[in-house]
């Protein structure tokens, strides 16, 4: 089920409606049921898939914590090893089985694998990696096994969260689907502006976006060099309102059920550099890559030269979850590499601090990550050369190509509010608006909403991560 759906439209009031009728100790059911439903409008038989996961880590969590010794470890590796095998499978096999391909054609032979049709089950990456941090955490001692089959499914399959996270710690989410929430205007109210801001953020903003960046993608060679970068700016703008967009539907409509999920995104634009971008942007997944991938490999409390090979590991790999494809390889490198160009340079250019060289740091930075996000965009190395060398070389194309001014007031809309949000949140910041111009503020969000949604409903992007 899309957030962005007429169904989810009626299903969240009748989900929050019957939580606050049921008795606590009920309403595990009543989630549980409602994520399965929400899960399988999708795709029905892929609920099979999530419940192996469930069952293996349910039961890992709670031999891990009886076992001792090498035993525990041992139980550690079996369950992370059979969450990422069922994820390399539906996600890498195709992907590696070419990369074999290759090398066995080099070598005057032929793959013994054949290639499948294999459909990847929507946000499998945000599931598997939510319960290995649960079984991991009961295999460092921070966190009690849960016997409670029920409350565990549901900590895999919040429906909120199920798709694209952000991705929960069962220490926090575990704990507040125990307890017994009240019915109050506070959550109700902040939870709907946070859907109110986020539909327009991904109706309005991404999905008017999306068309534009399409066509530019597909017809490269025939574009003017600055309606190319435009297309890249574009992108940039379009993935960024689209993630966010869903985040705060998803963070709001756990809040109308009394739950406080975390937030994904913090203004990252607004990043001076790659270090501040990735504490901003997809948060949920870089802090899971700096607690289970970069803390183990030694993080920084290693030689110099160890800590830059973490550091492109963490980055490397964090592409790699993305997708099947060298481009998303390429991605996560180049912002590993920035990372540390900008860490060692930092060391001996000494920047002056003043608002100006502020808003440049800003503007570099957006620029830098928007190139990156070419590869991120491109369904393979050739695409991302050809837009690249048609940036560059397409300068006497003819101007033929036209952004609707209403586009361009919806972004400046979006970017002036990015500004308003810095190191806060639209909830927060509508609160303490007064009354008549937060009600104005919710007319605007409602009419963009109405009125200047994308003409095609767009799915959100990261649902194929």
């Amino acid at each position: 089920m899309l957030f962005n759906s007429l169904h989810y439209i009626f299903f969240l009031p009748a989900v929050v409606i019957l939580y606050y009728l049921l008795a606590n100790r009920f309403r595990w059911i009543l989630l549980f049921l409602a994520s399965c439903f929400f899960y399988m409008v999708f795709k029905p038989e892929y609920i099979l898939i999530l419940s192996a996961i469930i069952l293996i880590d349910y039961f890992s969590g709670i031999y891990i914590e009886q076992a001792e010794g090498r035993k525990r470890k041992t139980l550690l590796i079996v369950s992370i090893l059979s969450n990422v095998s069922l994820l390399a499978f539906f996600k890498y096999y195709n992907f590696a089985n070419t990369l074999f391909g290759t090398l066995m054609w080099k070598l005057g032979s032929a793959t013994p694998f054949p290639f499948m049709e294999i459909i990847l089950p929507i946000g499998l990456s945000f599931h598997t990696f939510q319960s290995m941090s649960y079984t991991i955490e009961v295999y460092r001692g921070n966190q009690k096994a849960e016997r409670h089959l029920g409350y565990f499914s549901v900590y895999v399959l919040f429906f909120p969260q199920m798709v694209a996270g952000p991705i929960e710690r069962f220490a926090s989410l575990g704990r507040q689907l125990k307890e017994d929430h009240r019915l109050t205007y506070e959550n109700i109210v902040n939870g709907l502006r946070l859907i109110l801001y986020g539909f327009f953020v991904k109706m309005v903003i991404a999905d008017n976006l999306a068309p534009i960046v399409n066509e530019v993608y597909a017809n490269v060679g025939m574009l003017n060099s600055k309606h190319i970068l435009t297309g890249i700016f574009f992108f940039s703008l379009q993935i960024y309102a689209d993630f966010y967009g869903y985040s705060l539907i998803a963070v709001g409509s756990a809040r109308m059920l009394g739950i406080q999920l975390m937030d994904n995104f913090k203004t990252p634009y607004l990043a001076k550099n790659i270090h501040e971008f990735w504490q901003r942007w997809h948060i949920s997944l870089s802090t899971w890559f700096r607690d289970y991938l970069y803390i183990p490999l030694g993080g920084s409390k290693v030689k110099v030269s160890r800590w830059m090979f973490n550091i492109l590991v963490v980055f490397t790999v964090s592409g790699l979850w993305h997708g099947a494809n060298k481009t998303f390889i390429i991605w996560g490198f180049l912002h590993g590499a920035i990372y540390l160009i900008e860490h060692f340079t930092s060391r001996f250019i000494k920047l002056p601090s003043f608002k100006l060289m502020n808003v440049f740091l800003v503007l570099k930075n957006f620029v830098l990550v928007s190139f990156i996000w070419v590869f991120f965009r491109s369904e393979n190395l050739t695409k991302a050369k050809q837009i690249f060398n048609s940036l560059f070389h397409n300068t006497s194309v003819a101007d033929n190509f036209v952004v609707d001014v209403r586009i361009w007031i919806l972004l400046l809309l979006f970017i002036i509010s990015d500004f308003l949000l810095f190191n806060n949140r639209a909830d927060v910041y509508m609160s303490k608006l007064k009354t008549p111009i937060r009600w104005v503020a919710y007319a605007l969000l409602l009419f963009c909403i109405l009125a200047l949604a994308g003409v095609e409903k767009q799915a959100f992007i990261y649902f194929q991560f």
